[in-house]
């Protein structure tokens, strides 16, 4: 079982069930999340998940496909991109 990480970012204008919309989604998917962190500015929500997914059970690609119906339900920008990525374009 090959172990990956991801991390997500999540933001638009605030409003109820954006984060249950999200773990939800996740979990039918079987992706774990590990570290949450999320800010409510001016009524724009922020959220980042830090999240760990089996490519046996879904690919990167097919987590994005599961998040852009989030996005598109909730009305969000969700951004999904793998861990190794992000580490990499935010070394200074």
């Amino acid at each position: 079982m090959n172990r990956m990480h991801a991390i997500l970012t999540v933001s638009g204008v605030d409003h109820t069930g954006i984060i249950a919309a999200v773990a939800t989604a996740l979990a039918e998917e079987n992706v774990n999340i590990l570290d949450v962190s999320q800010t409510l500015t001016s009524g724009y929500f922020t959220m980042i998940l830090r999240v760990k997914y089996s490519e046996d059970d879904i690919t990167i690609a097919g987590i994005r496909a599961k998040m852009n119906q989030v996005a598109e339900s909730t009305q969000q920008v969700i951004n999904v991109q793998s861990e190794d990525l992000f580490t990499a374009m935010n070394e200074v």
